[in-house]
């Protein structure tokens, strides 16, 4: 599922070039200049911190999000050893190019770095070079299956409903866009507000603000005043109000058979 879930962040490139465009999927990503490997406790802890603060811009994998570029088939992570250029460009920043500066201390930058070196890796040893996802990669599963999936363990009749918000979906989004609308609802569209959420010390009243970022041991608000604060997760208690974290939770939980089946069940709401 994990090379679908990659091909099908890279093809959405593709179709936003257009017809006969030559995407960076079609050509082999720059190689590594000095290949390096990390502790899997390092990677992982990479993962979520990447995922919460990257993520949104560069996608969840690394692979190209909304706004931001593949940063596995990026020359400048190509030619990093060990945070080397990946280090002054979080910190700094680029204004330009819409990028915000990132606060982190060693731990924590060394541990994204790990994850965008872990990634790329991984898809180095792919091979690169297959530009679209094929209709049978898609058309293989049980829409029978994938309804009771829908209504049962995946949790999505809690916010959807065929007759409802769904009501002629497959009309509207055909092959590829529709899976994509499926795993990653926001392609496509306006980037969402920030997430609401209410933090509650162990000694003071809540506070509201809005979402900045937040994994297993810290989260980070910008209150009612403007200001961002941070507080360790185990040190309160907090809500987050966001609808779409359903489907990036998911993500982690789809088996292939869930995900092609919930796909061909899609497919019958016309």
């Amino acid at each position: 599922m994990k090379f679908l879930l990659l091909l099908i962040c890279i093809v959405a490139v593709v179709h936003a070039q257009g017809p006969g465009a030559q995407s960076p999927a079609s050509q082999q990503p720059p190689r590594t200049v000095t290949p390096q490997s990390y502790p899997p406790e390092q990677v992982q802890g990479g993962q979520v911190r990447f995922a919460s603060q990257c993520g949104f811009c560069h996608g969840r994998d690394a692979a190209g999000g909304e706004t931001g570029p593949d940063l596995t088939r990026s020359t400048l992570v190509a030619e990093d050893s060990r945070g080397d250029k990946i280090g002054p460009v979080v910190r700094a920043g680029l204004a330009e190019k819409g990028m915000p500066s990132f606060d982190l201390n060693d731990t924590e930058l060394g541990a994204i770095v790990a994850f965008i070196h872990d990634q790329k890796t991984k898809v180095e040893s792919l091979g690169g070079g297959r530009r679209s996802v094929d209709v049978p990669d898609l058309e293989t599963g049980n829409a029978e299956a994938g309804r009771t999936y829908f209504n049962g363990a995946g949790g999505c009749a809690k916010c959807h409903s065929p007759t409802g918000d769904l009501t002629g979906l497959a009309n509207r989004f055909q092959g590829l866009p529709l899976l994509q609308r499926m795993l990653y609802p926001t392609s496509g569209r306006p980037a969402p507000a920030p997430p609401k959420v209410s933090v509650t010390p162990t000694s003071g009243e809540a506070i509201s603000g809005s979402l900045v970022s937040r994994d297993e041991f810290t989260i980070v608000v910008t209150d009612s005043t403007g200001a961002r604060r941070t507080w360790a997760t185990s040190d309160v208690k907090f809500t987050v109000d966001d609808r779409l974290s359903a489907h990036f939770d998911q993500l982690g939980k789809y088996t292939d058979d869930d995900m092609h089946n919930v796909y061909a069940y899609l497919r019958t709401l016309r």
